[in-house]
């Protein structure tokens, strides 16, 4: 099933195979594996905080890249990959649908703190949590960071290094800071 060692781990009735040296935070009966699953050591899932992770089929998680739900759920459909150094956070929830690329060293936040109050210091004012949907069939460049609030909608490339500030229309080629269409696919 894994490509790499597998590690058991029992806690009460339910049986959970890990590969060796994936790193697991938290409560691992959080985290639900589909068949075909790419873990790579020193990859790492993060359920201490609540929320959940579900993965679905052929999904690959490469060495370096975490998944930490920060109270949020984190959905990935089948045929994904996120790729070394990839940063998922969970807190307003994220979903990310079949056949999606993520390259190295992105990062997504569905999150963003409040800072409306000058006489209170952010950390105290909390956040604002809408969550990140990525539809089916999106390539996301090297790079990129995709902010709270934001659809990506199916068929998107988004160029290396791009900042998604906004929803970006289907089947679109998006670049730049902050991320435009720069042209239809």
């Amino acid at each position: 099933m894994y490509k790499f060692f597998k590690r058991v781990y029992f806690f009460s009735i339910v049986l959970f195979r890990f590969p060796r040296g994936v790193i697991i935070e938290g409560d691992p009966r959080k985290i639900h594996l589909g068949s075909n699953v790419l873990l790579e050591p020193g990859s790492i899932l993060n359920v201490k905080y609540g929320g959940s992770i579900s993965v679905g089929n052929n999904f690959q998680l490469f060495r370096g890249a975490m998944l930490a739900t920060y109270g949020g759920n984190i959905e990935i459909g089948n045929f994904c990959s996120v790729n070394p150094y990839t940063i998922i956070y969970g807190h307003g929830g994220v979903i990310i649908k079949n056949y999606v690329r993520i390259a190295a060293h992105s990062v997504i936040v569905p999150a963003n703190h409040i800072f409306s109050n000058q006489s209170i210091p952010i950390h105290q004012q909390g956040l604002s949590t809408k969550g990140i949907t990525i539809e089916s069939d999106v390539w996301i460049g090297a790079g990129v960071k995709v902010l709270d609030g934001v659809i990506i909608h199916q068929g998107v490339v988004v160029a290396a290094g791009a900042v998604v500030n906004q929803s970006l229309p289907p089947f679109t080629v998006c670049g730049g800071v902050p991320c435009k269409v720069i042209k239809r696919r």
